[in-house]
Formats: structure tokens, sequence, C-alpha cells
């Protein structure tokens, strides 16, 4: 229903368009039309100014339930009066000011009906004349319906005149509460306010209830809720089969009589005197089935504090030790003990040893003439830094030198490629004022644009929107439309945004269940499928999906370009599978809670975070400190808590690096380092054919190369955009141009140094922003990743794209496409 229409009143029935049914009753007399047209004029006034004050105030509200986050729409209201009154009217202005969706319905088939069709947060019943209207038999018509057992039913009754009435007749007709007839708007929005974050906040926690049970009624884990006194209140039927009873042949029992626990005592003293004490306890023991077999279990016993600070609960999570899904370690330890959890080193899947000069084969005739391109371009980059002149000189040197001194010079140049030394010195490249804004805004940190004046950025409210799409529960239950628009996801042309619109703008927890499984990812970490799809699902969730660019769409094609490049047979030569894990994660990960603005602008604004990070990679610093904290604080969705501990810090340091490489501030240093550490020495080997398989090897899987390599895929997955075909390139490139848009909006609005002059929304030029972006970071970068992991497809959609926007820009277009013939 949309918000023009949040008050309708009709005699009969209420339609959601807001048009009144034909009334089945017999048009009025001569003498009663006058009335009946000014009554219809009066009612469609009210709709009308009701209308356009809910217009701006349909939102939907977080509400906080324990540790679930719900959202609930904006509350509907039905007003049930026989007679436009004063207290009706009081109502409808009530409704009308609080911005609720308010419904009107005279008679009670017309309230049983409404009611049918939009199931009310709230019903408001007229119980002073009861000729009118009987509103006792209305209640208790819409107490019959199932959908009414969280719906709020309020009673509007008459002011005593001597003693206050027993309120039994309501409860027992089935109403919530009453409200003493008052019709000043005052006292009614106040009844209405008090409503919504009373009763109807409590309703709505309640209907969270059913989708908590529903999903221990379906865990594969066995599950028992009992009360302080120990009597059991709930088992799942899971826990019911595990240990041999009958559905609901548990409820009530106290914990003594159902076969004791072969445990000894001292361990039962140890539990009790943990959860007694409000702390978890986990761990490992005996018990008995109903049939006296003895079971040991792997149990969790958590307390849960209610009504008065005091335990009112206690929760069981069991699983026997003997349990084919449990993690490979071969069970599990006590909770004070698990992070020294010791499980078997990860297999390498590879199959068999990679024959390193299958790496390094031409392909195709095409393919070889665009790898051959790039490979010679590789000699005459023109991100000449200081550092880059050095190592040249020293190269030459090394030619004519006697052997100890060429050895000398090979230490010189380990080191000098092993430290930060490759900052590139800027040409004409920067007189560009497109390249110049884009260099400004995405390689600088903001101070050095900075007037003098102190900003503080306001805190934005998260964008992450509700969504209705289900989670899948494994990959066979991916719905078939999803299912249809990943089929080709192994390929460059694979369509991202076809996915964004079969998933409703969920594409990362679809693709990454699928990339993940195809990388044999739960398998290296030792988490279950259930455990990724939660982790998948938190991360998706803390992208905004208000940013044009920086969404969950962009991490999902980051996603995909990574999972790309790791499957080229020279990537796959140089990385090990905990890099290929790191890498996925990194991409997954790499922008989540991203705000929608650069680091420039969070500087110059002052924000918690640019302060959080001392102005230094403030985004990408937030993105992984974001990402870790959310995996680490659940366990629903932990999927490293079965790691190793070095291997989890092996990993962990892997993904920081990869995402802290996206930063552009050092963009060029590690392109450099690419180019001089692995690009340059492979090709050196190529053209001296006599050189051995092992020195190839060498540089392909040295622990610093392999950092370089695993930068380099990052970098070019995170801003490939250019590389895809034409009409994902022009989509990318209108969605990040209209966030700088609205960027330079926001600073002009704060009065913030702007950052990117040239994203002014009224002069932009979009092919000259695309031109100066693909000539200063792109051409270069992809021209390196090329000659390394043999692209020609994606060295091509380059090219046509960047033809593609010289057109328009040679034709002084300022838009993404051309106007229509």
């Amino acid at each position: 229903m949309g918000c023009a229409s949040s008050i309708h009143i009709s005699d009969r029935v209420v339609y959601h368009s807001g048009k009144e049914a034909e009334d089945s009753h017999p048009p009025p007399p001569p003498q009663q039309h006058s009335a009946a047209l000014q009554a219809r004029q009066q009612r469609n006034s009210v709709v009308g100014s009701s209308a356009k004050a809910a217009a701006g105030k349909n939102r939907v509200k977080e509400v906080q339930f324990g540790p679930m986050k719900l959202y609930q729409d904006q509350l509907q209201v039905m007003l049930v009066f026989a007679k436009n009154d004063g207290q009706c009217g009081g109502f409808l202005r009530a409704c009308e000011r609080a911005g609720l969706r308010c419904s009107v319905a005279r008679t009670p088939e017309a309230a049983l009906q409404l009611f049918l069709e939009t199931h009310h947060d709230v019903v408001i019943v007229d119980r002073r004349h009861s000729r009118r209207l009987d509103a006792d038999s209305v209640c208790r018509a819409i107490r019959a319906v199932k959908s009414s057992e969280n719906t709020v039913i309020v009673a509007v009754v008459k002011r005593p005149d001597r003693e206050e009435a027993s309120v039994m007749p309501l409860i027992t007709a089935g109403f919530n509460r009453s409200y003493v007839e008052n019709p000043n708007v005052m006292s009614c929005y106040n009844e209405l306010i008090q409503l919504e974050h009373g009763e109807v906040q409590a309703q709505f926690r309640l209907r969270a209830c059913s989708a908590i049970f529903t999903a221990m009624e379906q865990s594969e884990e066995a599950i028992e809720i009992t009360n302080e006194d120990k009597v059991i209140q709930y088992v799942n039927p899971t826990y019911e089969a595990m240990m041999g009873y009958q559905q609901g042949e548990l409820l009530g029992k106290e914990v003594m009589e159902v076969p004791e626990s072969e445990s000894k005592p001292d361990l039962l003293e140890t539990i009790n005197s943990y959860i007694q004490k409000g702390k978890e306890w986990q761990g490992v023991y005996y018990t008995k089935k109903k049939n006296g077999d003895s079971v040991q279990q792997d149990v969790r016993i958590t307390p849960v504090t209610g009504q008065g600070g005091k335990i009112r609960h206690f929760v069981s999570i069991n699983r026997p030790l003997n349990d084919s899904k449990m993690d490979t370690c071969g069970g599990r330890v006590p909770a004070e003990s698990q992070t020294d959890i010791q499980c078997s080193k990860h297999k390498d899947w590879r199959k068999g040893s990679l024959d390193v000069r299958s790496t390094t084969s031409r392909g195709s005739d095409g393919s070889s003439q665009k790898r051959h391109s790039s490979m010679a371009r590789i000699h005459s980059m023109t991100i000449e830094a200081p550092i880059t002149k050095v190592i040249n000189i020293i190269n030459a040197a090394q030619e004519s030198s006697p052997v100890p001194v060429a050895e000398a010079l090979d230490r010189v140049l380990e080191i000098l490629r092993t430290t930060e030394l490759y900052s590139p010195q800027l040409g004409s490249k920067e007189e560009d004022p497109h390249t110049s804004d884009l260099v400004g805004g995405l390689m600088m940190d903001g101070l050095r644009r900075l007037s003098g004046n102190e900003h503080i950025l306001a805190t934005k409210q998260s964008q992450h929107g509700p969504s209705h799409m289900i989670t899948p529960l494994s990959l066979t239950d991916i719905p078939q439309r999803v299912a249809q628009a990943m089929e080709n996801e192994e390929s460059w042309d694979f369509d991202i945004f076809n996915l964004e619109a079969a998933t409703m703008k969920r594409p990362l927890v679809y693709l990454g269940l699928k990339v993940f499984s195809r990388f044999g990812v739960c398998e290296f970490l030792h988490c279950s499928e259930a455990t990724l799809r939660a982790w998948l699902q938190a991360i998706e969730t803390n992208y905004h999906s208000g940013n044009p660019y920086h969404n969950s769409s962009h991490a999902a094609d980051v996603l995909h370009a990574t999972a790309y490049f790791l499957s080229r047979e020279r990537v796959k030569a140089s990385l090990d599978p905990i890099d290929e894990v790191a890498s996925l994660i990194a991409a997954a990960v790499h922008d989540v809670d991203h705000p929608g603005r650069t680091n420039s602008f969070l500087c110059n604004a002052g924000s918690e975070l640019a302060v959080l990070y001392n102005d230094t990679a403030v985004l990408e610093s937030h993105h992984t400190a974001l990402a870790f904290q959310i995996t680490t604080r659940d366990g629903k969705c932990n999927i490293f808590r079965n790691m190793e501990r070095t291997e989890y810090r092996t990993l962990r340091q892997a993904v920081i690096d990869m995402v802290l490489a996206t930063e552009m501030t050092k963009h060029f240093e590690h392109v450099n380092k690419f180019v001089n550490s692995i690009n340059k020495p492979l090709a050196a080997l190529e053209e001296n054919e006599g050189s051995g398989e092992e020195s190839m090897k060498t540089i392909l899987t040295s622990p610093e190369n392999r950092i370089l390599v695993k930068r380099m895929l990052i970098k070019c997955a995170d801003i490939s955009n250019p590389c895809r075909p034409l009409r994902l390139c022009v989509e990318w490139a209108g969605r990040i141009s209209e966030e700088y848009f609205a960027q330079t909006e926001e600073e002009k609005s704060q009065g913030l140094p702007v950052v990117m002059p040239v994203f002014d929304r009224n002069t932009c030029s979009i092919p000259k922003s695309q031109i100066s972006f693909i000539d200063y970071f792109i051409t270069d970068m992809f021209d390196a990743w090329d000659a390394f992991a043999d692209l020609p497809n994606l060295m091509q959609h380059l090219d046509n794209n960047f033809k593609y926007w010289k057109s328009l820009d040679e034709r002084n277009l300022r838009s993404l496409a051309p106007p229509p013939e």
C-alpha cells in the first residue's frame, strides 16, 4: 500500500488502492444526497491531507531483540467506528501526525474483510454504542483469524459516571486494553505512541520468536532448554531422536527424571559451578538414552539471564562425538582450551605438480601476439620512479662486472626490491585536470587540501535495507532464477548485474557459496557450509546497499574477478592453497561497511574513522578490522574457529595485506615492485631459452613474490571494470560517477574542501574521467598483469572500451552513451 493512500474509509470494504468499493446499499434519497456528498468531500479531504503527511514518514524501524536486529515496517492501524464522530476524527488526525497507515471500517463485515487483507498491527474498536456496533463481536471475529494473535485490539469505552467498570468482559472478548473516550488529538496521539513502543513492539518480538523456534526445529544439533529449576521446557526433534524419546515426551520433566548421566560427580559439580555463576560451559560427558545406551556428547550449556537479573533458563546444545559432521580434529574440547585446537594440516588439492614450462606457453596465435605486446611494453613503462632507474643502472653494470661485484650487486638489488622505495615521480599526466583530481581524490589523505577549518563528519545510518530474499540452505537450495544467473560464472564475461537483479541486491551470498565451494574453502578451513553461509550473510549485511558503487554487488564482482585470476595457470603455479583462500576472503570483505566516500573526504571531515586510523589507509584499515570483528565475535559465522593457530595467523596477515593493497596511495609502488621483481626476471628467463625450470619456479614461488602476486591480483580485480565487456564497463562507470557526484555535493553543502572538483554533476565529462583513469591507473597495471597471467580477452575489452570513451569525447559528449539516433 503506497504512501499516497495511507487513510481509506468505506462503509463496506476498504481496498488498498484507496478507491471505495461500490456500495451494495441503495443510493440515499434526494433529501440526504447533499449531506452524503458533503460527508464524502470531508472524507476525501482527510485522505488527501493524511497522504501528504505520510508521504515522508513511510519508514522501516530497527528493533533490537537480544542479538537479533529486527526491522519493523510502518504501523498499520484500523479504526472500526460506525459513525465518523469526534473520537474517530481524533484518532485519524493522530495517525496522520504519527505517520501511521490508517484505514477505517464502518461495519463488522467491512472490518473483518479489511483485516483479512491487511492484517493490521493495531485495531481500535468503538465500544461506546452497542446499538450502532457490536464491538465484542467484531473483536471475536478478528481473534478467530489465526494471524490476529500478534494484533493489539483496543476498545474505546465511555467515560464512567461513577466507579470504574471491570475490564474482564473486555479481556474475555479478546481486547488487549481499553481507551476511555477522549477526542483530543494529543491524547489519541499519546495512546498510539504508547501502543507502538509497548504492546505492538512486544508482539513484534514475539513474532520473531517464531522464526527462532523454526530454526531450532530444523537444526541438526540437539537443543534442550530448561528453566532455573531444571525443568525441561523445550527440546527440538533432533534431541528427541538422539535420545530415543517420542515427541513431547520430555516436556515438563525435571532433568533428574531423565536417565542419569554417567559422568563423574566432580565433573557435574564443575558444570553446575560454571552455569550457576552465569558462565558458559563446553566440554564432553557421557549420558544415557531412554533405552539405557550410553552416548558420549560434545555439550555447550549457556545460562540465560532474565527478569530480575537472575538466571531463568539454561540452553544446552548437544552433539554426539561420533557424528560424521564433527570437525576433522576428532571432536571438541572445553571452551577454555578451544583456541588451542590442533587440527591436521591442510591438504594440497592440486592434482600433481604443475609443469612450470606449461605456464609460459603462448596458446593461440592471437593470445600470443597480445601477450607478447604486453611483455614488450613492460620494458618501456612510463611510471618510472627513482628506484627503478637505480635498478636499471645496477642491471646494466652487472653485465660487465667481475663475479664478486655482480654477486654484491645482486644482494643490493634484493634489498632494494624488498623495501618501500617505489613511490613514483608524476610527470605530464598530472597536468590533465581529470587525472589531477583522480590522483588527489584517490591517492592523497586529504590533509593537503584542508582549508584550516575542522569539520566533523556526521554519523550516518547504515543503508543496509531489509532484504526479503531467503538465504539458501545450501547450493542445492538456490532458486532457479539465481542458478541460471550464475551458470557462466567461470567466464570473464559473466554478468554480475543479472545476478544482482535475481538475488534482489544480495549477490555476494550466492556467488560466494558457489565460488568458495569450487575452491574447496570449507574443506581448507574445516568449517561447515552453514557456517560459511552465515559468514557470507553477515559480511553482505554490512555492505551499504544504498551506495551506487561500493555495495555488495561490487564485492561480488571483485570476488568473481579474483576467482577468475586464480584459475590462470601461472597464478596457480605461484600460489599455495592458503593464498587462494586468503585471496577469496579478501575479495569478499575488501570494501565492507564502505560509506560511499573516499579517504580524502573522511580525513577532511575529521570523521571518527580518520581519527582512529590517524588519516592513514582509513577505509582499508576499517574494512579488515571490521571483517575480523564480524567473523570472530559470533561462533555461528566464525569460519576460522577450527584452524590451527599459526595457520590462522598466516591467513589473517595475508588477508590484511591484500585489502590494504587496494588503497590507491601505494598503487605505483605495488605495480613497480611487481614489474621489477617478477615481470622483468621472468621475461629475461623466457628470452634465454636455456634457462632452467628451477629458476622459473624460484621466481614464481618465493615468499616475497607470492605477496606481490596476491597484491597485484586483488588490485586488478578491484578496478577491473574498464576490462569488462562494454555494457558492464559503462554501468560501472555510471555508478562510480554517481558516488563521486554525491560526494562533491556533500562537500559543498558541508563547507569541506572539494577533493575532485571535476566530478560536478552539471559539468563533468564522464568519458574524459574514464580516459584519464584508464591512461593513468589501468593500462600499465594490466599490461604487467597480462604479461604474467596471459589475459588477452581482458586486454581486448580494455582496448574496445578506451576507443568507446574516446569516440564520445571526440564528439564532445559528456554522458555515458551517445544520444539515440
